[in-house]
């Protein structure tokens, strides 16, 4: 359960200045938590077997605009009663997130009436994920992001209405609310990342390597490196800055979440934005869209064998440009189809965390069949609620920093989550090589491969116009790679087994 103690983190956590030391929240450590943690007021003790942890606010956080509270708050204030309950009358009974949902079914005129009704809703309704959902499902063309996701609804759908009001608003503030849900939400998004969050580097760096070098020792045994010097002679590395790229793409728009942007409207949003899980541009079609884009980069020599390219442009998505502000990124995956992938960062860092394929990361749930992946808290809150869990792991994460002019190699399968440190800018593909063929058609011929297989609108027969198009190609190279592959595991099983005796040989 979150407290701090006095009005909304005025005392434990502190807006960090340039002349003034940094004020930490201290938090108990909870190596079993869900959505909250357990703040801790100054002038409380903490037990010697407790361990601290500090946690500091960017210095451009603005306060939570309707003063709420964390939940454990109320335990220090006896006299006081919680409005959010008052307010919601019978449904204080539902939880936070089940009011939201709720809520989320309204359209905006309705939360506009139902915000009248008690101070209580009026903070329900304006959480801005509401507001954002709202621009985003029903945005019809181009939109300019506006302080904030309510008041871009508004000016976008409701013109006539003189939003200056809402801005000279610093919005009501209601005494005596306290909501862990509502105050984590902004929480996460103001918080820095600490620095034990980026200390750790246990990554292999190679620069200059042969190509030879990589498949042996990173492609085949399928293992992660950072490479360095490899984009050296890109145009891009020098030219992309945010000037160039918004003369260059001038009224293009690029995929960013469910919606389409031009580029200088994402810089606007990105710059005012400050939000949990900002939005990310993540564009498959860019080249096709600007292509001077798609020649100021080269792919590195390591990644140039890419059986998928023998499908021509039936292949399914393949490379993305990728720009977000500081805190966006992608929570944990595996990339698409079997896919092995490079990304290269042209402007700005990224902070990279890798759990090898036999290895869930914490926190996350696939399925089953593969099909879907539960990752209910955001970047942030990984970090807050489970990195320091991995810590005693017997297998640890691979984790980095990669910054400008450096390409990391994402093996197939590898669950990775990758947050920005700062405004960034890449180039990512996925390729297929030889090393990773057979692992690419099993993924494509699962029976589910349906709901499995992106980037593609030929789900289904994508593995047999693949297969096909491989054998037309590259003649043999599949039975190849097959004997091989047999070749490999009766080598495994010719060092267990003893050969004279036909038992098992066991060291000690």
């Amino acid at each position: 359960m979150l407290s701090c103690r006095g009005s909304l983190l005025s005392q434990t956590i502190k807006r960090k200045t340039q002349n003034k030391p940094k004020n930490k929240t201290k938090l108990k450590t909870n190596k079993n938590v869900s959505r909250t943690r357990d703040f801790i007021p100054k002038n409380m003790h903490l037990e010697d077997n407790e361990e601290e942890v500090g946690f500091n606010l960017k210095s451009s956080a603005p306060s939570h605009s309707h003063w709420v509270q964390p939940l454990g708050n109320l335990y220090f204030n006896p006299g006081a009663l919680n409005s959010r309950n008052i307010g919601l009358g019978n449904l204080q009974i539902l939880s936070d997130e089940l009011v939201l949902e709720i809520l989320g079914l309204l359209e905006g005129t309705q939360l506009g009436v139902l915000a009248t009704v008690s101070k209580s809703f009026y903070v329900f309704t304006s959480h801005e994920p509401l507001w954002r959902n709202l621009v985003l499902d029903n945005l019809k063309g181009r939109f300019f992001y506006n302080r904030s996701w309510k008041v871009t609804y508004i000016s976008t759908f409701h013109p006539s209405f003189d939003v200056s009001r809402i801005a000279r608003s610093s919005g009501l503030r209601v005494r005596d609310f306290y909501s862990d849900y509502l105050f984590q939400s902004w929480l996460c998004a103001n918080l820095e990342m600490k620095p034990e969050w980026l200390e750790r580097d246990n990554i292999i760096r190679k620069r200059g390597i042969s190509v030879d070098d990589f498949v042996t020792n990173f492609e085949e045994p399928n293992k992660p490196v950072l490479l360095e010097g490899c984009m050296d002679n890109w145009d891009a590395l020098g030219k992309w800055d945010r000037d160039y790229l918004v003369n260059l793409c001038g009224d293009a728009q690029f995929a960013v979440g469910p919606v389409k942007m031009r580029l200088d409207d994402y810089f606007s949003y990105a710059d005012q934005v400050k939000e949990e899980r900002p939005l990310y541009l993540f564009d498959p079609k860019f080249a096709e869209k600007i292509p001077t884009l798609g020649s100021e980069y080269d792919v590195p020599v390591y990644f140039r064998e890419d059986l998928f390219s023998v499908l021509g442009n039936r292949r399914p998505d393949y490379r993305w440009i990728i720009i977000g502000p500081a805190g966006s990124g992608s929570s944990f995956h595996i990339d698409p189809n079997s896919t092995s992938a490079w990304n290269a960062v042209i402007r700005g860092s990224k902070k990279w965390i890798l759990f090898p394929p036999d290895v869930v990361p914490p926190g996350v749930h696939p399925s089953p069949d593969g099909a879907e992946v539960a990752c209910p808290v955001s970047i942030i809150e990984w970090f807050m609620n489970f990195y320091d869990a991995t810590k005693d792991w017997k297998k640890r994460p691979i984790e980095c920093i990669c910054k400008a002019g450096e390409v990391i190699f994402v093996p197939n399968g590898w669950w990775h989550l990758v947050i920005n440190l700062e405004e960034s800018v890449a180039i990512t593909q996925n390729y297929v090589s030889r090393r990773n063929l057979l692992n690419v058609f099993d993924f494509l011929k699962k029976p589910n491969a349906s709901e499995l297989v992106s980037g593609t609108t030929d789900r289904i027969n994508l593995y047999e116009n693949f297969k096909n198009a491989i054998e037309a190609s590259f003649p043999g190279t599949i039975d190849g790679l097959r004997l091989k592959a047999k070749q490999k595991k009766m080598s495994f099983w010719d060092s267990v087994i003893d050969s004279k005796v036909g038992a098992f040989k066991f060291y000690f």
